[in-house]
């Protein structure tokens, strides 16, 4: 194979990001574990960059839950 080749073939799998697919509950729950535990992890490397910010970020948690929530209701 060449390099040529191969650049084309990685090209055309993983360029394309705004494809339409579906995934099962399993994979959305996978998806949500491994956000919070490389979020636990991150916080707990850099905790102190990231106090400041808490109450912030406890609303942007919150009003995308709602959001998410709002939406879920509605369908």
């Amino acid at each position: 194979m060449s390099i040529r080749t191969f650049y084309l073939l990685v090209y055309s799998l993983y360029m394309n990001i705004f494809r339409n697919y579906t995934l099962s509950w399993k994979l959305i729950a996978l998806l949500k574990f491994a956000l919070l535990f490389i979020g636990i992890a991150i916080g707990s490397y850099w905790p102190e960059y990231f106090l400041p910010y808490a109450p912030y970020l406890l609303v942007i948690g919150m009003v995308a839950g709602l959001y998410v929530k709002i939406v879920a209701l509605k369908s």
